[in-house]
C-alpha cells in the first residue's frame, strides 16, 4: 500500500505498474511526473494555493485534475501531508481494461487508427482514455496496487519550461506506452 503523505518524490516511482482505475477504463502507469509544490517553480501550486489548485493542497490519495492548452484533462494524484500542494501527473500507460471504449474516447474522425501503446501515451491522452473531467477534481483516484516492482529509471521532466531539468520524471524503460523521449539512457 503506497503511503501517499509522502513527498511527490518519493511516491512517483510507487505508481509505476499501479492500475488506475476511471469511468471503465483501467491503466497501468509506466510514466509519471513528481511535483513539489512550493519549492518546485513548474508545479500549480509554487505560488500557493487557488480555486483552481486547490485540490492539490490535500488530502492526499485524490485527483487533481486540470485542462492544458484548453483541450486536455491532465490527472495528477494528490501526495504529501495534507497543505503541501505536492502531487504526480499521470503521464503514460498501458490500456489493461476497457480498450474499446478507452478508443472511443480517443477516436476521431479526423484521425488515423491509434495504434494500442499510444491509447494513453501522455498526460492529455491518458485523461482522455479515462474519461477524465473539471467534476472529477477532487475525488478519490482508484488505484490497484501492483503485484511486483517494476525496474524504473528517473530523468529530467519533460513538455514544462521551469525546473526541467529536477530529476523527477519516473518510467518503465522500453515500455512502448511511455511518452517521447522514450527512457531509453542516453550514451556517453
Amino acid at each position: 500500500m503506497i503511503d501517499f503523505a509522502q513527498p511527490a518524490d518519493l511516491v512517483a516511482p510507487q505508481l509505476l505498474g499501479c492500475v488506475i482505475t476511471h469511468n471503465g477504463v483501467s491503466i497501468r502507469l509506466t510514466e509519471v511526473e513528481a511535483y513539489l509544490g512550493a519549492s518546485d517553480p513548474a508545479a500549480h501550486t509554487y505560488r500557493g494555493k487557488t480555486a483552481r489548485n486547490a485540490a492539490m493542497f490535500g488530502p492526499p490519495g485524490r485527483l487533481y485534475v486540470y485542462c492544458s492548452y484548453g483541450i486536455h484533462h491532465n490527472g495528477n494524484i494528490v501526495c504529501a501531508p495534507e497543505g503541501q500542494g505536492q502531487g504526480c501527473l499521470m503521464r503514460g500507460g498501458e490500456v489493461v481494461e476497457g480498450e474499446e471504449l478507452a478508443r472511443k474516447r480517443r477516436q476521431r474522425p479526423d484521425r488515423a487508427h491509434i495504434p494500442f501503446a499510444n491509447l494513453a501515451r501522455g498526460p492529455g491522452n491518458l485523461g482522455q482514455a479515462l474519461g477524465l473531467s473539471l467534476g472529477d477534481n477532487g475525488a478519490p483516484a482508484q488505484l490497484t496496487m501492483r503485484e511486483s516492482e517494476p525496474e524504473w529509471v528517473a530523468g529530467p521532466r519533460i513538455g514544462i519550461s521551469k525546473n526541467a531539468q529536477a530529476p523527477w520524471r519516473f518510467w518503465i524503460p522500453r515500455d512502448a506506452t511511455v511518452s517521447t523521449p522514450r527512457g531509453y539512457p542516453k550514451k556517453r
